[in-house]
């Protein structure tokens, strides 16, 4: 009987899954994702070991290891004693430097694109300025062609070959057709993302995913925080928009037409300030980025100028709150009461054991986190705000593109056999 793999860390990060074992290949191949995955979520161990948590043969064990290092995915470790007599076991770990997995997100202002190895490891990272609100879609489309074009010259002449490529996006995408129906912040109707990238960067070109920012971030925040045993959270990131990821028992929760997570246009601004969905009173429009700019500075203020980059202009308004400049400490106040609304709603629906708050409300973390935990208390009806804690993301703006590239290489963990045997 196998094991239960919860306690071991095994987890889903949201993919399609691998095929139904139907046949002794796809058995096979069933079997390297567990161990390959088992690995990455629990850490090396030894052979015996992997066989008594995944319930396998220790002889299947041994071939599966033995398969997994010709293809370059597990190597030996260090030597470990597992009692007090006996030879000490070789522990089996991830290796997996020679792949990598894109993740490459667009936002209204940048360009961010990074590049994991299989062990999760920085390959390549790139973060751009880049007007994507001013830009027609196609041009945008070239632009994110060029860095991946880019990205792979770099990774071939490293000796790493990328697997797959995911492409975050803000707004209502469509998983299945690739195509980006609605995103309001970039003025953008049904641009069909994957395939204007295949068709430009032509044949040879590994799978291209696509898939909503938030949620993206909602994977990598939760690969972050899954270490303190928190597997149920909501991913709340603040750029010009205001989008969230939910996380529930360890899995992507994508709703039943893969729309979950669209928090920022809860209608929750009793002042209706105009939005860009062409509605009034978005919870966006009290606590999304535009509004701290509003809040904290007159609109001919260079911190308003979308050529600068971002970090730059958040670095400004930081040393002027830390100045004690008192319209941005006061728009940071303003910011903290609107979050608290709307996440009380969000921690009585879900009940979330943490709330992670990425994009520029990490950046400001410690003038919004206290303030936001305080007001949630008095706000939410479970007692002590139903155990939920307000963590500042620790991924910043690049968690989108880093949770792209664990998704990416969730297609190997899925399917180890994607990746031929090294020299074969």
């Amino acid at each position: 009987m196998k094991a239960d793999l919860r306690g071991a860390g095994v987890r889903d990060l949201g993919s399609e899954g691998s095929s139904r074992a139907s046949d002794r290949a796809s058995l096979r191949r069933t079997n390297l994702g567990l161990v390959l995955r088992l690995l990455r979520d629990a850490g090396p161990r030894p052979r015996t070991q992997i066989a008594e948590e995944t319930g396998l043969p220790k002889a299947t064990i041994t071939n599966l290891v033995g398969e997994l290092v010709e293809r370059g995915l597990v190597r030996e470790g260090e030597a470990e004693r597992l009692g007090s007599v006996g030879r000490p076991s070789r522990t089996v770990e991830i290796d997996g430097r020679t792949i990598c997995g894109i993740g490459l997100e667009i936002n209204v202002d940048y360009l961010s694109l990074i590049a994991l190895d299989l062990r999760g490891e920085t390959v390549v990272e790139r973060h751009t300025p880049f007007d994507a609100r001013g830009t027609e879609p196609d041009a945008v489309l070239d632009r994110m062609a060029e860095a991946i074009d880019e990205t792979r010259d770099t990774l071939r002449a490293r000796g790493v070959h990328p697997v797959a490529v995911t492409v975050g996006a803000p707004g209502v995408i469509g998983m299945d057709t690739g195509v980006v129906s609605y995103a309001s912040n970039i003025g953008w109707r049904e641009v069909a993302v994957t395939e204007g990238l295949r068709t430009r960067l032509g044949p040879g070109i590994p799978p291209i995913r696509l898939e909503n920012d938030a949620k993206l971030g909602a994977v990598a925040e939760y690969l972050v925080v899954a270490e303190a045993d928190i597997h149920d959270l909501i991913y709340v990131t603040g750029e010009t928009g205001v989008g969230g990821g939910i996380i529930s028992d360890g899995r992507l929760l994508r709703g039943s037409a893969g729309f979950a997570g669209e928090i920022g246009h809860m209608p929750l601004d009793p002042t209706g300030q105009p939005c860009s969905c062409g509605r009034r009173g978005c919870w966006e429009t009290m606590v999304g980025l535009s509004a701290l700019l509003r809040l904290a500075a007159p609109s001919n203020d260079s911190v308003h100028d979308p050529t600068v980059d971002l970090e730059q202009r958040l670095a400004e308004l930081r040393r002027r709150a830390d100045s004690g400049d008192a319209a941005t400490r006061a728009a940071l106040e303003q910011i903290a009461d609107g979050l608290a609304l709307g996440l009380a709603l969000l921690v009585d629906v879900l009940n979330p054991r943490a709330i992670v708050l990425g994009g520029y409300f990490a950046h400001f973390g410690d003038y919004l986190v206290d303030r936001v935990r305080g007001e949630l208390s008095s706000r939410v009806m479970a007692p002590e705000a139903g155990r939920c804690d307000v963590i500042p993301s620790a991924l910043g703006f690049s968690a989108a593109a880093r949770g792209g590239a664990c998704l990416a290489l969730d297609r190997v963990y899925q399917d180890p056999s994607v990746i031929s045997a090294i020299g074969g």
